[in-house]
C-alpha cells in the first residue's frame, strides 16, 4: 500500500471497509490514530534488562538496542500495515502525538543513562540492581504510553517528567 493509498484510506467513510475498520484490522487504535506496536520497541529493551541478572550475556543485546521514533520504528517493521500506521501517526491529534514523543524520549533517555552507567567500571556489581531500577521505570511509562494510545485522556492529560527528571530519579 503507498502513502497515497494510506492517506486515502484514512479519509475514507466509516462503515464496513471504512476508516475505522482499516485501521482496526491493522491494530492502529481508531480513536487517537496510534499504534500500540511501537512500544513494543520499549518492551524488547525491558526484557533485556530484566534477563540481565539470570544471563549476563544479555548485555551485548542491550548494548546493540537503538532508539527510534515511532516513523522509524514503521519504517523499519516487517507489518503490512506500517505505512497506513505512518499516516495515521502522522493525521493524528498534534497534541496526543507530542505526549507519546515525549514519553517516548523519556524512555529514550532511561535506556541511555542505564547502558552508559552499566559502561563504566564503578558499577561492576551494582548492575542488576540498575537494570532492574530502570526495567520498573520502563514498564511504568510503557504502560503510560499505552493509555495514551489507546485514548486515555487522563494519561495524556499528566505531566510527563522530562527526560533529564526520570533519569535523576533512576539514578538515586
Amino acid at each position: 500500500m503507498k502513502y497515497q493509498d494510506c492517506a486515502e484510506a484514512l479519509q475514507a467513510e466509516d462503515g464496513p471497509g471504512g476508516r475505522n475498520h482499516r485501521l482496526t484490522v491493522a491494530n492502529i487504535n481508531p480513536a487517537t490514530g496510534l499504534a500500540t506496536d511501537y512500544l513494543n520497541h520499549f518492551n524488547e529493551a525491558i526484557m533485556l534488562l530484566e534477563m540481565l541478572a539470570a544471563c549476563p550475556d544479555c548485555r551485548d543485546d542491550l548494548f546493540a538496542w537503538r532508539p527510534m521514533n515511532y516513523r522509524e520504528h514503521f519504517e523499519a517493521s516487517p507489518l503490512r500495515s506500517r505505512r497506513l500506521a505512518i499516516v495515521a501517526y502522522e493525521a493524528a491529534d498534534p497534541e496526543r502525538r507530542a505526549c507519546l514523543d515525549t514519553l517516548a524520549g523519556t524512555m529514550t533517555a532511561v535506556l541511555e543513562a542505564t547502558r552508559a552507567a552499566m559502561r563504566t567500571d564503578q558499577l561492576a556489581g551494582a548492575s542488576g540492581l540498575l537494570a532492574d531500577r530502570a526495567a520498573a521505570m520502563l514498564r511504568a511509562l510503557v504502560a503510560r504510553a499505552g493509555a495514551v494510545i489507546n485514548g486515555d485522556d487522563l494519561a495524556f492529560a499528566g505531566e510527563i517528567a522530562s527526560p533529564q527528571a526520570a533519569v535523576d530519579a533512576m539514578m538515586k
